[in-house]
């Protein structure tokens, strides 16, 4: 049985998840942005993402986008909230303002609406909100998207986690079941607390993952070993495996790092060691190789791409950026090369306007993860990637 739904906000999270259900269900996507309605009206993508691009162009796409408010929520069965909620080192929380407003503004214009809530926020947030609106009709569900593949990720999920264990919830996880690829994906309803624990604690664990294989390699390169042999042995153990194990600047993104923060303010009040070791370990790498690139005495650094990843067109939080402060600090010229950045100056630094002159002008370049680009100046890249992957 198909559904109206309504997606609140249209970037990684919401875009792709209009598009999923917009295949089965009658799909508005609504955004603040006018800007970005313009470009999905003209079927044209705001991020960098394949899928989004290729389903953006199918001509049966049925997807309304709009930017009125009272038109988004009006008969909608579901309103799916897709706001940012980035994390605000002064209240140690994220700032869920954006989810909330919308949450009041939906029971006020439609209160037989059933609200989920794809933004990531603080665990116990949801009950907090139903409270607060008076409304037993919301619910949050967890995303577990990769920037760059959001729609990818939908099609194919690891699982399907709704924080509401009522017929509302049981049909909310079945539209999405429904309109993935995959069949038999795992769905799990349970109370909206547990559901926001869930998505915490699994990019919790990620982090620690990155962590981990990024603190074998500080170790390894500390003492002049191989760091590849040691992690391909590690790796064989099936416990451990060869996934995630690529050593890099840090974790980094729009993700890890907010949530894991995040979720060690929860643990205000419950004993904890390991929580808080992850968010320092972040730190301490980025000392790690800031001060071995350091060592090596460069004259002028050069920056090869701000993005955390491949495919992507964000570069919030990346690790570089943590390093890049390390050095300016430090004395060292640094230059940008980020085509996506559209600035001559990024926090103090130049940034050229292609990658042949970042090559002629940085006697060392740095790059979070190698690529074909850049194997022409290889002799004179720094970086801690040794498997040629994101992940």
């Amino acid at each position: 049985m198909s559904a109206r739904i309504t997606v609140v906000g249209t970037s990684y999270v919401g875009l792709s998840v209009a598009l999923l259900l917009a295949e089965r269900n009658q799909v508005t996507a609504y955004d603040i942005d006018e800007s970005r309605v313009a470009m999905l009206r003209q079927r044209r993508s705001p991020l960098v993402d394949p899928d989004v691009e290729a389903r953006l162009a199918d001509p049966d796409l049925r997807l309304e986008v709009t930017s009125d408010k009272a038109q988004a929520y009006r008969d909608a069965d579901y309103v799916v909230i897709a706001t940012p909620t980035d994390y605000d080192e002064q209240t140690n929380f994220f700032d869920t303002s954006s989810v909330e407003q919308v949450a009041a503004d939906v029971v006020a214009a439609a209160p037989t609406a059933h609200i989920v809530v794809k933004s990531t926020v603080p665990v116990g947030f949801t009950a907090g909100l139903r409270a607060r609106l008076g409304s037993d009709r919301i619910m949050h569900s967890p995303e577990f998207l990769r920037e760059g593949l959001a729609l990818h990720d939908n099609l194919h999920p690891f699982r399907i986690v709704v924080g509401d264990q009522g017929p509302a919830g049981a049909r909310f996880a079945r539209l999405l079941a429904e309109a993935a690829q995959d069949s038999a994906v795992p769905v799990l309803l349970t109370d909206s607390t547990e559901a926001e624990a869930i998505k915490l604690f699994s990019n919790t664990y990620l982090a620690m993952r990155v962590a981990y294989f990024n603190e074998l390699d500080t170790y390894a390169a500390t003492h002049g070993l191989d760091t590849r042999h040691i992690i391909e042995g590690v790796g064989l153990d099936p416990r451990i495996g060869t996934h995630y194990n690529n050593p890099s600047f840090g974790y980094g993104g729009y993700c890890l790092p907010k949530d894991t923060k995040q979720l060690l303010a929860n643990y205000a009040d419950v004993p904890q060691v390991l929580i808080s070791a992850i968010v320092e370990a972040n730190t301490l790498r980025k000392d790690f190789v800031a001060g071995d690139i350091l060592a090596r005495s460069p004259r002028v650094v050069g920056i090869h791409r701000l993005i955390m990843k491949a495919g992507s067109d964000n570069f919030r939080s990346s690790s570089v950026q943590g390093v890049m402060k390390r050095l300016k600090a430090k004395g060292v010229p640094v230059l940008v090369y980020e085509p996506e950045l559209r600035e001559s100056q990024w926090f103090g630094s130049e940034v050229v306007g292609t990658l042949a002159e970042l090559k002629d002008r940085a006697d060392l370049i740095i790059a979070n993860r190698i690529v074909p680009e850049l194997e022409d100046v290889r002799d004179r890249v720094y970086t801690r990637d040794i498997f040629g992957a994101d992940l």
